[in-house]
């Protein structure tokens, strides 16, 4: 066999078994769960919380926490999370949300914290969807805040534009989780192996309620330019708002994040009449004179 003939088929063998193996491996790669076991026991200082269970219609457990306000809530926040470890964690930002009178549901997606059940796309998607139409069977769609961070931006986005919320607020979003992938493996058939593409971007343009996308300039993961492009698929509701300096986890360590949180939550419906300002007014340029 010819040396080059050789070398060929070794490499050919080399990408087809590192293909196979990112495509069975990808849950391990993209999801970084914390397991809690059945009888965890929760606690955040100064929180007022109950826990909560949804049995899917496929038998898996749905576990989640509803954190209080102390007055009557305005609404409701259903926190989306990212990738990585569970609710036991995450609680504690719910706070950003409480003292803006909220209450905030996190839960945990499928094999994260207590939830149970076969981790799939559809079957995340469906498992948010049955979450969905139980805050909805308790109050308006009008007092529904879709909060996505990360991982969790896409599948709010999903919810979004299939139901009709108040407000969708993405923190860190990526325009699909196949372009985040590419970025790290470029040489890989990533649009064909990967089983949770989420894009992210299809989905944003049949979103009707007013979009809020929240992004760091200095996010390595999840590049700030990633969501000035989203934030053009509907522009008319779509507002950006710019952390400087911020990254990809440390956005709360920005006073600039409360700011916005509180302006997007707090006046939501904020509008200004553009009849009486300079909408319409175009510059004229001046010409040049010819010199004779």
């Amino acid at each position: 066999m010819p040396y080059w003939l050789y070398i060929s088929i070794l490499v050919i063998a080399i990408y087809l078994v590192i293909s196979i193996a990112l495509y069975y491996l990808q849950d391990y790669l993209l999801f970084k769960p914390e397991k809690l076991p059945k009888d965890f026991q929760f606690n955040y200082d100064n929180q007022e919380f109950k826990e909560y269970n949804l049995t899917t219609r496929d038998g898996a457990v749905i576990n989640g926490l509803l954190f209080k306000t102390k007055e009557t809530p305005k609404g409701i926040v259903l926190y989306l999370k990212g990738n990585s470890k569970s609710i036991k964690g995450w609680g504690k930002f719910a706070v950003d949300f409480t003292r803006l009178g909220y209450s905030v549901l996190m839960l945990d997606y499928r094999g994260f914290g207590k939830s149970t059940g076969k981790r799939t796309q559809k079957a995340i998607k469906r498992d948010l969807q049955e979450v969905y139409n139980k805050i909805k069977s308790l109050t308006s769609e009008s007092n529904i805040i879709l909060y996505g961070r990360s991982l969790g931006s896409g599948f709010a986005t999903k919810l979004a534009s299939i139901n009709n919320p108040k407000l969708l607020i993405l923190d860190a979003p990526y325009y699909s989780l196949t372009k985040v992938t590419t970025r790290f493996m470029p040489f890989m058939p990533l649009s064909i192996l990967i089983k949770y593409p989420l894009p992210t971007y299809k989905w944003l343009k049949y979103v009707r309620c007013p979009i809020h996308i929240i992004h760091g300039t200095n996010d390595k993961l999840i590049p700030y330019k990633t969501s000035v492009k989203l934030s053009k698929i509907n522009s008319e509701r779509t507002r950006l708002h710019t952390v400087i300096g911020g990254g990809h986890k440390d956005l709360n360590n920005f006073p600039a994040y409360h700011s916005m949180l509180e302006e997007i939550i707090l006046q939501p419906t904020t509008t200004v009449d553009l009849s009486k300002t300079s909408i319409n007014v175009i510059h004229t340029q001046k010409k040049a004179t010819k010199k004779t």
